[in-house]
């Protein structure tokens, strides 16, 4: 069974920071795109980071550009989103997804699998 679980998420104050995991199992996902797409209160769901199958590139919102940055490691089948500098409309749940492409995905429906989600909230 293909799972993304996230982890790392929680509570914190306005600029401080936190690391968020997506852990894969039940295959490799070294081949393909990753992405870290995020739900806040009332909004659709929309992208955070993306970033491509050998981390050679990646891309930002521009409302995180120069706070969040997306990272993976390959023999731990696993991606990370280390945020710093968090707001109060950071807050949301944030999920890990994988594309079935090699490349930069940035459409939400192009991603075959997700997570179930870590809630991220930032107070002021």
């Amino acid at each position: 069974q293909v799972q993304l679980v996230e982890s790392g998420g929680g509570s914190v104050q306005a600029g401080g920071s936190l690391r968020l995991s997506c852990a894969a199992s039940g295959r490799t996902f070294n081949s393909d795109a990753m992405g870290w797409f995020r739900r806040a209160p009332g909004k659709e769901r929309a992208i955070v980071a993306a970033i491509s199958w050998n981390g050679g590139s990646t891309y930002y919102a521009d409302s995180v550009k120069g706070r969040f940055t997306i990272s993976r490691n390959h023999p731990k089948n696993a991606v990370y989103l280390q945020m710093n500098s968090l707001k109060p409309e950071d807050t949301a749940v944030y999920y890990c997804a994988a594309a079935a492409r090699p490349v930069l995905v940035y459409d939400q429906y192009e991603y075959n699998y997700w997570g179930q989600g870590t809630q991220v909230t930032v107070s002021s």
